[in-house]
């Protein structure tokens, strides 16, 4: 229901503005836009969805059933090598595995440790009600498997980096039409159930990579334990990641309806996940026909939730938020991760030039700066006057110093000569007062020499 107010202008009966004529009418249809989320979801189902999982542990824990227990196919045989598509992005692939598995199983290094953990890819395409899913799992045989494990965790960081690395580079291309995601979107750490705690291999790989993945950890065969002893694991599991400061995934928690509140609440209590895997059917005493595993007394079944939190782990990765678990992938730990990449080539961010444009704020911003320019040409005016003085008076006092110097050279020469004339006058003086002798000696004296000389 839409109300149209049409504010007719004033009549001579009624020519105060006040008197406003107000006609309501009825948007008898609608304009469209309800129909967003129908087009979306017809451009999403021909497109199709991917879900990239990296399933890490030990040897034995049952990773490759819990895959195939998670999509109810047998996508990865129980060796962690698969029967679709296999690569890496580290270039080892089925064959070269199997050519250098017994050369690898012999190359450890002096520290005893085994440098030749492997990273393999595993791809398969399901459907399930025409929606096309593209699961890409990565798995790495060979890890926690040596006698000194410290560095086994290096070629699985490395593998993440590299995805990321792909990824930023594709995004630099000029053509980007084409981007394939490669990210990881879920780690999935599959932790032995000791009963105890984590070890230290655990706790140092979730350090390495609880910033660049989606970390959710597993506690693998939980068949083993009890319903107590799955719970003091737990408690002791989240005090060890609490006081690591290891971040784990956790979805967000809207404000939707009561139930799904609820259903997300208890998702995040639960966690970690305690589950086990099995894609064969067994027969309980009712007669129903289950997925589960059968002991000599009783029954467990996958897909009960009194049983194990298979259920909740399916909902957190594929039926409730496996879009949040790629929207936090691409908008949080690659951004960071991108960030962080660029910042080392030494690109950095101007954020002035996202800035919204205000004409007032932009004539405020330039008034600002052509205050402080005037301010800043005054000062150096100062500056330069000031110099410029100071360099005057101080060629003046060299000039009147130069002065006072000639001045008193002069002075002392007029003094010299004027001591000289005062000595010569005496001396005057004093051959005047002698006596003189006759002029007439001198004449004879003179003509007799003549005369002599003739």
């Amino acid at each position: 229901m839409t109300s149209i107010i049409d504010h007719q202008s004033p009549t001579k009966s009624s020519p105060h503005p006040d008197n406003v004529k107000i006609i309501k009418k009825v948007l008898n249809g609608y304009v469209g836009f309800a129909n967003l989320p129908k087009q979306w979801h017809r451009k999403s189902v021909r497109r199709g969805f991917n879900l990239n999982i990296m399933a890490i542990g030990e040897s034995g824990l049952g990773k490759s059933t819990l895959i195939n227990t998670l999509f109810n196919k047998n996508i990865m045989n129980k060796d962690g090598k698969g029967d679709y598509n296999e690569f890496s992005l580290n270039g080892v692939n089925e064959d070269q595995l199997n050519e250098e598995e017994n050369n690898n199983n012999e190359q450890v290094d002096k520290n005893g440790f085994d440098s030749n953990v492997k990273i393999i890819n595993t791809q398969a395409e399901i459907e399930e009600d025409g929606v096309k899913l593209k699961v890409n799992v990565i798995t790495a045989p060979g890890f926690g498997e040596s006698i000194n494990n410290i560095d086994s965790w290096k070629p699985i960081v490395d593998e993440i980096n590299n995805r990321f690395n792909s990824y930023l580079e594709a995004e630099s291309r000029i053509n980007r039409s084409t981007i394939i995601d490669n990210r990881i979107h879920a780690f999935l750490y599959f932790i032995e159930p000791t009963g105890h705690s984590l070890r230290s291999l655990d706790i140092e790989i979730m350090k390495q990579v609880h910033e660049k993945v989606n970390l959710i950890p597993i506690i693998a065969k939980s068949d083993t334990l009890t319903d107590e002893e799955i719970q003091q694991f737990k408690s002791s599991i989240l005090a060890d990641i609490e006081h690591q400061n290891i971040k784990i995934f956790k979805p967000s928690i809207y404000n939707d309806d009561e139930e799904t509140l609820n259903n997300t609440k208890n998702l995040i209590d639960t966690f970690p996940f305690a589950v086990i895997g099995s894609t064969k059917e067994v027969q309980t005493i009712d007669g129903r026909l289950v997925r589960g595993r059968k002991y000599p007394w009783g029954i467990i079944e996958v897909d009960n939730e009194n049983h194990n939190d298979f259920v909740l782990l399916r909902q957190l990765l594929i039926r409730n938020f496996l879009e949040e678990l790629k929207e936090n992938t691409s908008k949080n730990l690659y951004e960071n991760y991108r960030t962080e990449k660029l910042k080392k080539m030494g690109i950095e961010q101007d954020n002035s030039v996202f800035k919204e444009f205000d004409p007032l704020a932009r004539q405020e911003e330039e008034r600002q700066l052509h205050e402080a320019k005037l301010s800043k040409m005054e000062q150096e005016m100062k500056s330069v006057f000031q110099q410029k003085v100071s360099e005057k008076e101080k060629k003046l006092q060299r000039s009147e110093a130069d002065l006072f110097a000639r001045h008193k050279e002069m002075k002392d020469k007029l003094t010299k000569q004027i001591k000289l004339l005062e000595e010569k006058k005496l001396q005057l003086e004093k051959q005047k007062l002698l006596p003189q002798e006759p002029t007439t000696t001198t004449t004879t004296t003179q003509k007799s020499r003549k005369g002599f000389l003739r």
